[in-house]
This record gives C-alpha cells, structure tokens and sequence, in this order.
C-alpha cells in the first residue's frame, strides 16, 4: 500500500452536529464549540449544522451583537479554511436568514435534506417535525413556519421580539413538565415515513437531546438512525459531542472531550 493511502481513505468526509444551544449565559459550552470549530472541525470536508445552534434567534438584524458577531466569525473562518458548513433550522433558530449566512459563510438547508455522504444515502432533518405525538407543538411549529407569520413577527421592534421569545421560552418549560417522555420523542411512523419517502437507509437528527443509534428494517431494507446529543458545559456534568463519518463510510461518535465513543459502517 502506497504511503499515505491508508489516511487518504480514512479521511473525514462530514460531521454533523445539533442543539448545541449558544447563548452568551453559557460562557463554557460557547468555548467548547468554538475550540470544537478550531479542532475537529478543520481536518473534515464537511460541517452539518442541524439546528439549535443557538437558545434562539429574533432574526439576522441581532447579528451585531458581539456574542452572535464572535460565532459568526468564528464560523467564517473555518469557512475560508476550506470547509463546507451547511445550516438546517431548528425550532429556537428557525429565523435565522440569508444574512446570517452571508457573514457565517454557510449554506442553508430545507428540512430535511437528502445527501450523498461516503456513498450512503442520507437524510438530515433537525428532528422536531418527526415529534408528532405533540400535537400542540406540532400547531405551533406550523404557524411559526409560515412566512407571513415571520414577516410579521420580524417588522416588529428587535427588543420586543426577544421579550416575546423569553415569554415563548418560560412556557415551553412549563408546558414539557406535563408532557410525557414519549410524546417529545419522534413517532415511529414519522420516522418509517421519512425513510420511504426519502428513500435513505441513514438519518441523521437532533431536538430530543435523546443521543442513541436506533437500527430498524424497513421494506427488507436496513436502516440506520442516529441521534445526536445536546451540549451544555456550564454544568458540573458536561455533555455534547459529535457524529464524524469518514470515506470508508466508518461513523464515529465523539464525546464532547473529544474521545471517541463509538464507530460503525453506515453503508448497506
């Protein structure tokens, strides 16, 4: 074998990460992905962000903040190193804009989305709309997702926004004391329908903060779902990490300290 081969086909094709939940109060889990965008993220092609990336967003005018300005350039610069960052919304950042992708250098994605990844088709959706158990959610992520709703909410003065999402915020707390484990967690049959109508035998998602890979047969076919986990570093038990899969198709779990947990072969 030729010098080098070995590595060239062990080369990091993607890593995919979710709900990380940046917000200038969590000064340790911000350092975390930074170092994380500054480490792991530069020896790979690709970079999935699927959604929560921040607690929340009111809309790409609050980028000149000097916390969102940090993470946008901060994003940038693994850009301009060469790696591809990609963007799917989640449900405290679904406004985030063309803006924000313009100075974070990233491309936004629609949820879900289909790739390519290591010759294994993939599909990457953030998680929240397989939820569907939680009807009352689900009719408010309905009404937030249309665009007059959204042109209407962002014509409005930023601080009144944000004070509007904090009231948001307090009651989704409140609301999921009440909520039973399985209804916030992804329905089945959402899951079954997304496989089929995809036509992927991996998913890739976020939301529950439930990370485990979950192996199913669907038509015959084997398919493979991986969650991944949220991260927060400004507890007394830090937790977060990522999902690398390289050109062998190897998948890979990293802790949040970056030790890897576990690997498996994504293609069928």
């Amino acid at each position: 074998m030729p010098a080098g081969t070995q590595e060239a086909q062990s080369e990091t094709v993607a890593l995919f990460v979710s709900d990380v939940h940046l917000h200038d109060s969590l000064p340790r889990t911000t350092q975390a992905f930074i170092e994380f965008l500054e480490g792991p993220a530069r020896h790979a092609r690709r970079l999935y962000l699927l959604g929560d990336l921040f607690e929340y967003w009111a809309g790409d005018d609050d980028i000149d903040t000097p916390y969102h300005r940090r993470i946008a350039q901060s994003l940038r610069a693994v850009s301009d190193a060469g790696l591809k960052v990609f963007w799917i919304a989640g449900n405290r950042d679904f406004l985030v804009g063309q803006e924000f992708a313009r100075v974070a250098a990233l491309t936004l994605l629609a949820d879900p989305h289909v790739e390519d990844i290591a010759g294994t088709r993939v599909v990457l959706a953030h998680g929240d709309a397989q939820c569907t158990d939680d009807q009352p959610y689900m009719a408010f992520r309905a009404q937030v997702r249309q665009l007059q709703w959204q042109a209407q909410f962002l014509a409005q003065p930023l601080s009144q926004r944000k004070a509007i999402i904090e009231g948001m915020r307090t009651g989704s707390r409140e609301a999921q004391r009440s909520k039973s484990y399985e209804i916030m967690d992804v329905n089945p049959a959402a899951i079954r329908s997304l496989f089929e109508s995809t036509g992927a035998t991996v998913m890739i998602h976020g939301h529950t903060h439930r990370p485990a890979t979950h192996v199913k047969e669907i038509n015959g076919v084997t398919c493979t779902r991986y969650v991944l986990p949220d991260w927060d570093c400004d507890t007394d038990d830090p937790r977060g990490g990522w999902l690398a899969v390289d050109s062998r198709g190897v998948a890979k779990r990293f802790g949040i300290d970056g030790s890897e947990v576990s690997a498996a072969i994504i293609r069928s």
